[in-house]
């Protein structure tokens, strides 16, 4: 997935709001940039931060900038917006190139399913049952080389690790994707002192037989593409 615009380096001067950032180009102009990330963002908005930005000229929005990635030097990147792994993982859905996940008759967006809750990815299978795929952006590296999720207390997460094992004891197939949007990790675990309650469901989903797996990207300021499978640790395994 390529950016539609250049992007433009800057230096974070603060995030706020959750959704606002404050840049410093590199011609010394100071701009607001869309923050399109509602999670803690932890490590990755400190003040002095480089930073890319994604200019537009949509006059529907009101910020012209918009924050996609953190560069974290040695040619490492993370992936901001939290968009990208639904848009990019669709492509590569209908591709077959997400492995595990090649064989199906059709795919929906967005179905709802569980308490009130919508399912990431649905695919449709010829006489098989059909598969329940979630997807989460992982950003947060507090150990070289191990991406951890998630990077906040989510309740949200926690129920829809139990809406997939509902999925499992139904007869079908669920799948809890994680993609980690970091060049500079090879592994990734649940952070377990952050949520230990998403930890112990996700034990328990898996127990359950819901499977899961971990995708690392290649990322430039040019694009996002998707990468290789990498190993998940749970946490007893550290």
């Amino acid at each position: 997935m390529r950016f539609q615009t250049p992007l433009v380096p800057g230096t974070l001067i603060r995030r706020y709001k959750r959704f606002l950032a404050d840049v410093t180009l590199a011609d010394g102009q100071e701009v607001t940039a869309h923050c399109a990330n509602p999670g803690s963002m932890m490590g990755l908005a400190d003040p002095g931060m480089r930073i890319w930005l994604e200019p537009n000229d949509d006059p529907k929005k009101k910020l012209k900038f918009g924050w996609r990635l953190v560069e974290h030097g040695n040619g490492h990147f993370t992936g901001v917006d939290t968009a990208v792994p639904n848009r990019m993982l669709k492509t590569a859905l209908e591709a077959r190139e997400v492995p595990g996940l090649q064989v199906f008759k059709s795919l929906r967006a967005e179905v709802p399913y569980g308490e009130k809750s919508r399912i990431d990815f649905l695919l449709s299978c010829d006489g098989a049952p059909d598969i329940y795929v979630e997807v989460k952006s992982v950003t947060l590296s507090r150990q070289q080389g191990l991406a951890e999720f998630p990077d906040s207390v989510t309740a949200r997460g926690t129920k829809h690790l139990m809406e997939l094992g509902n999925m499992v004891a139904q007869g079908h197939r669920a799948v809890m994707l994680y993609l980690v949007q970091r060049t500079d990790c090879d592994r990734m675990t649940l952070a377990q002192d952050i949520d230990p309650t998403y930890a112990r469901a996700w034990q328990t989903a898996t127990a359950a037989g819901v499977e899961t797996l971990a995708l690392d990207c290649h990322i430039t300021p040019e694009g996002v593409q998707l990468g290789k499978s990498i190993q998940i640790l749970a946490p007893s395994e550290l």
